[in-house]
């Protein structure tokens, strides 16, 4: 028997089971909130059917899901979707038009998603699909299994399901609605969250090797519960390191709260940390959670941990071994599920030594330390974090700023950084504001910076000398864009190669530089 993808418009009228089952399901089909399931249900029983399920249509997946089932098996519904034009599902929803397959093991398209026994006690099954209309738009569709009849043509099932697919429209627009919806806040949830992590990643830049092994700590803690704790001078990226522990971890999708501890009055930090109850003290009008608390499930990043008084170690010190918070004014503890990440700039060891900091206390956050070295430890991070920064301030400020000239990089490579990534950050910040043709020269640079740097800033003043300043300059750019070959560069300035080989050695140049390192001028 073949497919029937088409009704006859003579139809006959509507069995009387039809009928009696419209008058039990009228009062279901009257209400607003109608309950699918009820009615599935019912019609299941009435067509006396193996499986009754309602699809419903994703315009913005472009796909279609079950969303209500009624009859044999348990399967994975969520797992359970079809494409437009996918199977008989797919093929429903896009003709617009039933589709009756009479026996389900004979046909070549039906995809048996529901893994269906193709035949059942010695019978063959058929399978029937109608589509959902409302303002002659397909929202969804009907199915069902039933034992194959022969002496039935199914067009008086199609008839039934028609109908009730076209009383039930209103609610399956409104589950549509619904479905996408979620469906927009699910994907936009999954795009922050993947936003968030790979910001906190791609804020994490070099390769140098100290790096590298900082990367490689991270990997190998992240997947655990283990308590961590940052060490380093202070604009090194120490949160950049907790955020990429957390999201990289099984809690990821779980709160994660951060705590600057140092910027919490020690009058306040204990209601912060551990929240309060209410009238437990002036002021407290209602019951408030603290940052424990809210973290619960999640990661809480306690930052300058170093600086917290002996009075909250003694606290945190239990928080820590035990889980447990106790809220002010309430003596009963509450549990938290909490991953610790700490990070301090103090040397806490000296600090236990003059009695500042307790010993327990620093052995229970000490199980996993994590040093991220000073920007004057991975100089040869520099030209990366410079590129990073140019382009974001690009972004940021509407700025065009193409590259860095080889002797403001050069400046950059000789200071110590004090300040570390972030006093770098804000150098190039200045430099990309005062550039007028979209190139950082060193005179763009900070004088902190542009004193460093072994050139001829000590001696002021003079026109030649200011000039020699800047003919240096070029011709080592040049030379950079020729890796090194001083002929080039020499047609590239329009000068001769005696000329251009007498200023390299007039301002002391090693060409040969060029030639063995990385030309240091980034596109942005």
């Amino acid at each position: 028997m073949k497919r029937v993808c088409s009704i006859n418009q003579d139809l006959p009228c509507i069995p009387q089971i039809g009928l009696d089952f419209l008058m039990d399901v009228s009062g279901e089909l009257s209400k607003k909130n109608m309950n699918i399931d009820f009615i599935l249900e019912m019609l299941k029983r009435c067509m006396d059917a193996i499986r009754v399920v309602l699809f419903i249509r994703d315009k913005n997946n472009k796909k279609t899901f079950v969303s209500a089932v009624n009859g044999l098996g348990n399967p994975d519904l969520s797992k359970i979707q079809y494409n437009i034009g996918e199977g008989i599902v797919g093929k429903t929803l896009l003709s617009g038009r039933p589709i009756i397959v009479p026996k389900i093991a004979e046909d070549r398209i039906y995809l048996n998603k529901f893994k269906m026994p193709l035949r059942m006690h010695n019978k063959d099954i058929s399978f029937i699909c109608i589509p959902i209309m409302e303002n002659e738009e397909v929202i969804g569709a009907l199915s069902i299994h039933r034992y194959f009849d022969n002496v039935s043509t199914g067009y008086e099932n199609v008839q039934l399901l028609s109908i009730i697919g076209s009383l039930i429209a209103a609610n399956v627009r409104l589950r549509q609605k619904e479905m996408e919806e979620m469906s927009l806040l699910k994907n936009e949830n999954e795009q922050l969250r993947e936003e968030v992590k790979n910001h906190a990643f791609a804020n994490i830049q070099g390769n140098s090797s100290k790096l590298k092994q900082v990367f490689s700590l991270i990997d190998k803690v992240a997947g655990t519960e283990a308590t961590v704790l940052i060490r380093g001078e202070s604009g090194v990226g120490k949160e950049l390191i907790a955020n990429a522990i957390h999201y990289m971890s099984a809690r990821k999708g779980k709160p994660y709260i951060k705590v600057n501890c140092a910027a919490l009055p020690e009058n306040l930090i204990e209601s912060e940390l551990f929240g309060y109850e209410k009238g437990a003290f002036t002021g407290a009008d209602s019951q408030r959670i603290g940052r424990f608390e809210a973290a619960n499930g999640g990661t809480i990043f306690l930052d300058e941990f170093g600086d917290v008084s002996k009075t909250i170690q003694v606290k945190l010190l239990r928080v820590i071994q035990e889980r447990k918070i106790e809220r002010i004014g309430n003596t009963k503890p509450i549990k938290v599920n909490i991953r610790i990440i700490c990070a301090t700039n103090r040397n806490l060891e000296k600090m236990m030594a003059c009695g500042a900091f307790r010993e327990d206390l620093y052995y229970r956050i000490n199980v996993f330390p994590i040093y991220v070295p000073s920007l004057r430890e991975r100089l040869h991070d520099i030209p990366t974090l410079t590129d990073y920064f140019i382009h974001m301030y690009n972004k940021n400020n509407q700025r065009n700023i193409k590259r860095i000239t080889s002797s403001a990089i050069d400046c950059l490579m000789q200071y110590h950084w004090p300040g570390n990534i972030r006093e770098l950050q804000n150098c190039i910040e200045r430099a990309c504001i005062l550039s007028t043709d979209d190139v950082i020269h060193t005179s763009n640079l900070p004088p902190t910076v542009q004193t460093a740097a072994s050139s001829d800033t000590t001696t002021k003043g003079s026109l030649n000398v200011i000039l020699g300043i800047a003919e240096k300059e070029i011709i080592e750019d040049t030379l950079s864009s020729t890796n090194g070959n001083i002929a080039k560069a020499a047609d590239q300035l329009s000068v001769t190669e005696r000329i251009m080989g007498l200023r390299v050695k007039k301002y002391n140049i090693d060409a040969a530089k060029y030639k063995k390192t990385k030309n240091y001028e980034k596109m942005v």
